[in-house]
């Protein structure tokens, strides 16, 4: 019986990899199955092999390790299925074709256990349903409505249109805070090198002549000395105190309270309060627009808006909807939407295009969202400079404060 290499995705999508023997690879695969792993690769290999994997052996495989699936593959995934079945490709057709073309193994595995399961008559919401970290609780709810719409394909070239923009405005945020976060990388560097191996060099001959030293010098010669003697503890309260922020962070009071500061911020909660519009209204054009009912939409939208003062706005919206007043009204009071959002939205609801009105007021948010990120950049950049120049500037005012003194005085002399 010849024996074969394998690599396989439980139903969890965890990659795994082993060597079995079998009559053939039907039979391996309907082993495989049985005990609950997709076969995504097969090689035939020697029963010498298979001992080394049966006694222990293991072989390290790095490609896995950097296999990844990300967004932006989904994404593409996504559009180019509702491209294949737009051309009047059938589903199994489409998707065993995307898993043809499909390069990460990882990825590949999953729709092709996506494909036969459809094969066998599931749909494609429950198919994709079994891989949530692939697949959020977003993207399921409108695969299942535009399959009981009958609009799939519909569907499916929204919601690609909808992770293609989430992607853009995280590139720019991304791309704004670059150059900022280099230059607070290189000043911190800077600082650390000046206090650790210049000036311990310099104020040693201070020590020496016993002169009274400004309060500047001498606690730049503290900290120096701290940090060239001490810099683990530095270390360990850095990664102490990013512990414990970030568990507060996590713990109900601390979402709620972070999140209101947040809000009041200058600049920033300009930026957060824009993006949440944003994806508020396009993530809520998008899902009714693929037929799912309103109520269900606002409780997958308020999922998404990543503050927990507007997840509480949004969900009183939805109550209100329950009673059978409007969205406009609770995010009126709130307080936290501006005028023009909720006067567009009560328009919208009047008028019977909601839908419409959102993904307008999403566009234009997603242009002021661009702007504001411009613009928070343009405040931060210098903002950096000022605060390295600074820094850098105290330490060496401080070494040249004593020397120029101690040059008068020897002058006087």
């Amino acid at each position: 019986m010849p024996a074969y290499a394998y690599t396989g995705l439980t139903d969890k999508g965890k990659s795994i990899k082993g060597v079995s023997s079998a009559e053939n690879v039907a039979a391996l695969k309907a082993a495989l199955r049985r005990e609950g792993v997709y076969l995504t690769g097969v090689t035939e290999t020697t029963k010498a092999a298979a001992a080394q994997a049966a006694s222990g052996g293991r072989e390290i495989d790095l490609g896995k390790l950097f296999d990844r699936i990300n967004p932006k593959m989904v994404a593409g995934m996504t559009r180019l299925l509702g491209t294949l079945l737009h051309a009047g490709v059938t589903l199994p057709e489409a998707l065993q074709a995307l898993t043809d073309q499909t390069e990460s193994q990882r990825f590949k595995g999953i729709l092709s256990d996506i494909a036969e399961k459809v094969n066998e008559g599931s749909s494609l919401g429950d198919s994709m349903s079994k891989y949530p970290k692939v697949f959020p609780g977003l993207y399921i709810n409108m695969i299942r409505a535009g399959e009981a719409s009958g609009a799939l394909e519909t569907v499916l070239f929204r919601l690609a249109e909808f992770m293609e923009k989430q992607l853009e405005i995280q590139g720019k945020v991304a791309s704004a805070m670059f150059y900022p976060v280099i230059l607070t990388v290189l000043g911190a560097g800077i600082v650390t090198m000046l206090m650790v191996a210049v000036v311990p060099k310099i104020t040693a001959m201070f020590a020496d002549m016993n002169a009274q030293l400004p309060w500047n010098t001498r606690l730049l010669m503290f900290l120096s000395d701290a940090i060239a003697g001490y810099w683990y503890l530095f270390i360990m309260a850095i990664v102490g105190t990013v512990w414990t922020f970030r568990k507060w962070r996590a713990s109900p009071a601390g979402q709620w309270l972070g999140d209101v500061i947040i809000l009041r911020l200058p600049v920033l909660s300009d930026l957060v309060r824009k993006v949440a519009i944003a994806r508020f209204a396009r993530t809520l054009a998008t899902l009714l627009a693929a037929g799912v009912q309103l109520l269900q939409a606002l409780d997958i939208v308020r999922t998404l808006l990543g503050n927990v003062v507007l997840e509480k706005v949004v969900t009183k919206a939805r109550d209100n909807i329950r009673e059978g007043q409007g969205i406009a009204p609770a995010l009126k009071q709130s307080g936290q939407f501006p005028p023009l959002v909720t006067h567009m939205i009560a328009v919208g609801e009047r008028s019977g295009q909601l839908e419409q009105m959102l993904g307008d007021l999403a566009d234009a948010y997603d242009r002021e969202t661009s702007t504001t990120i411009q613009r928070f950049t343009t405040l931060l950049e210098p903002l950096m400079i000022v605060v390295m120049g600074v820094a850098v500037g105290f330490v060496i005012f401080s070494i040249m404060q004593p020397i120029m003194q101690m040059t008068e005085m020897a002058g006087q002399t």
